[in-house]
């Protein structure tokens, strides 16, 4: 079925990368930097000028575009989305990304920067990678692949279906989203324009996966108001919020409950950020865990620690203060188990082994799912995402961009 057929999906994903697209957590504005819709313009021209006519992007810097049906029977509308944003945790800014050609194993050094060497040790799907293509950048900055391969992959498959009509399937919608990595990527989407009954977003890792549970989320700010006085007449008056912040910080579980400690299924406590002066700071958390109940058992235990902290300084004060941020979709995606099955069946169906996993994070479908969209999340081919050493490789994307076709071939299949 693809035999003649030639992909676009590379030569648009190192395109892509190069357009930096990082977001801002700080930033009030949406998207939180303007730049991300650099990409969206381009985005928009390609769908354009493949023949859908309907793409634009919002004010708010979404991508829409639709392929319409060509089946006389009555498919659900599927979307397939993927987020334009790449992580604050590294640099996005001139990204210089290197195809490394049928790679051989052992260690791939970035040169750029000698210090970053990439080793199967280390990244141990390299070991299925012998004889393929691998997409790095040079070093110093990240790559992009989180989530710009599924935006290319998205991109070809979306030409695949264009330029081969004979291939039946409903109707299609096609959505790209900002600020996925800032936690807001779908904050501001209207749901009624999206229009569409089940989705699909493309940011996996490895080849064949299938996601369709992911943490529960949460976010907690503790705000410490010290006693603050001049340092020298301080004795038995002052109380430093910088030190009182730094005892709560020390006074978490050491060998539990840390990201750096916990795998699988385990949830975690994780300071994120500190601000502040001697009079007042603050301190941001992300709470995590697969079981919803289990964040505000992680919630009671910091609170706990903070109010044993805080009895050491009579005069001070504290708020604590939590926010929902995402829950685990597969609360949602338990009820419609065919969407994921679909998945399974396009994957296998693209000559690979289908596998479950559960992502030790969220992605945009965390949050459609409870906005009427379930939608779980195939792998893209991403690897050591928000990272100086990110990769992926060619093989895998163009795996990904068989998945989406089969994918849109298998509803129709299975529509009456």
């Amino acid at each position: 079925m693809f035999k003649d057929y030639k992909y676009t999906c590379v030569d648009r994903f190192l395109k892509y990368v190069q357009v930096d697209t990082q977001s801002d957590p700080l930033s009030d504005t949406y998207p939180s930097t303007e730049k991300q819709k650099d990409l969206a313009k381009i985005l928009v021209a390609e769908l354009l000028e493949m023949g859908i006519k309907d793409a634009h992007m919002d004010e708010h810097g979404y991508v829409f575009g639709t392929i319409e049906g060509n089946t006389e029977k009555k498919v659900p509308v599927i979307c397939f989305c993927s987020h334009m944003d790449t992580s604050p945790d590294s640099s996005g800014e001139n990204v210089k990304p290197i195809i490394h050609k049928n790679y051989r194993g052992g260690s791939i050094t970035l040169p750029g920067d000698k210090t970053q060497v990439l080793t199967p040790e280390v990244h141990a799907e390299l070991k299925n990678q012998i004889g393929n293509d691998i997409i790095t950048s040079d070093g110093t900055t990240l790559l992009g692949a989180d989530n710009k391969a599924g935006v290319a992959e998205i991109m070809d498959a979306a030409n695949y279906l264009l330029t081969h009509p004979k291939i039946k399937h409903g109707r299609i919608r096609i959505l790209f989203t900002p600020d996925e990595e800032v936690g807001r990527g779908v904050e501001k989407l209207d749901m009624a324009k999206l229009a569409a009954d089940y989705g699909y977003t493309m940011d996996g890792d490895k080849a064949g996966c299938v996601e369709d549970e992911t943490f529960s989320a949460d976010s907690v700010t503790i705000k410490i108001n010290g006693v603050i006085t001049h340092p020298g007449s301080a004795y038995g008056k002052m109380e430093n919020a910088i030190k009182i912040a730094g005892d709560i910080i020390a006074a978490l579980p050491k060998d539990s409950l840390s990201p750096e400690t916990t795998k699988g299924l385990e949830g975690f406590i994780h300071p994120v950020s500190v601000k502040g002066g001697a009079e007042c700071t603050e301190i941001k958390f992300i709470i995590r865990d697969f079981v919803t109940s289990g964040l505000a058992e992680k919630e009671n235990i910091l609170k706990n620690i903070t109010d044993k902290v805080l009895s050491y300084y009579p005069n001070s004060s504290y708020e604590f203060v939590i926010e929902e941020s995402y829950r685990n979709m597969h609360e949602v995606l338990k009820t419609v188990p065919f969407v994921t099955e679909y998945a399974f069946e396009a994957v296998k169906r693209a000559g690979l082994v289908p596998f479950k996993k559960s992502v030790r994070g969220g992605t945009d479908g965390s949050k459609l799912s409870f906005m009427g969209l379930p939608c779980p999340n195939v792998f893209a081919g991403e690897h050591a995402i928000h990272s100086k050493q990110e990769w992926c490789s060619v093989q895998d994307m163009q795996k990904a961009v068989e998945t989406i076709v089969h994918l849109c071939m298998v509803w129709e299949e299975k529509a009456r």
